[in-house]
């Protein structure tokens, strides 16, 4: 276990959290697939090619079909949310939970329901690699979202104030976490609705 005084910084683990039932989705997001493929599958290996080992799937809604979509990966394990219904901060804290279990020095959070991230954001993110003092949001067009990455210092505070569906949201402001612009690689909306039948 990495001692929080060590300023040396080891692989990222990355935490995918896709628990979700994707209510207005109508079905998990965890399941969805488009004519890239299955945004799970593409979110992990996201992760995997962004440097991050181990990445941890957080899954809840229809775990036992999602789990089966995921990538064969030594680096990758799954963790299934026993209170995914309450909302990303159930979601969060049992990836936080599993990540202190390895000696990553930092988690890097992402979504599922982010099918245009791409590499180059993730990669951004982590530089310069992240110690166990980290803390980065990234931010599209002024608006904060995610990848986010936390410091394994950070990991057991933020994890006694978790609650409700705002994950790590409140944490980050009230401790000036850096802010990471990745307007020019996208827009890093989250998709609500089926790709077959988009809104707006």
């Amino acid at each position: 276990m990495t001692s929080p005084t060590n300023p040396t910084p080891k692989s990222p683990a990355g935490l995918l959290l896709a628990a979700g039932a994707g209510t207005r989705m109508g079905l998990p997001k965890a399941l969805v697939v488009d004519d890239r493929g299955g945004w799970l599958e593409r979110a992990t290996t996201l992760l995997l090619d962004a440097g991050c080992a181990p990445v941890i799937v957080v899954l809840g809604a229809a775990a036992d079909e999602a789990r089966a979509m995921l990538p064969t990966d030594p680096r990758v394990s799954v963790v299934v949310a026993a209170q995914w219904e309450r909302g990303l901060s159930a979601s969060l804290a049992a990836g936080l939970r599993a990540a202190e279990r390895t000696d990553a020095a930092s988690a890097t959070v992402t979504l599922v329901d982010l099918p245009t991230l791409g590499l180059a954001a993730v990669e951004r993110m982590l530089r310069p690699a992240p110690g166990v003092d980290a803390l980065r949001q990234a931010s599209w067009g002024g608006r904060p979202g995610h990848p986010v990455v936390i410091g394994r210092a950070h990991w057991a505070a933020l994890l006694a104030g978790l609650s409700g569906d705002s994950g790590a949201r409140s944490y980050l402001q009230r401790h000036g976490a850096d802010i990471v612009d990745c307007s020019d690689l996208g827009d890093g909306m989250d998709v609500d609705a089926r790709p077959e039948h988009p809104t707006g």
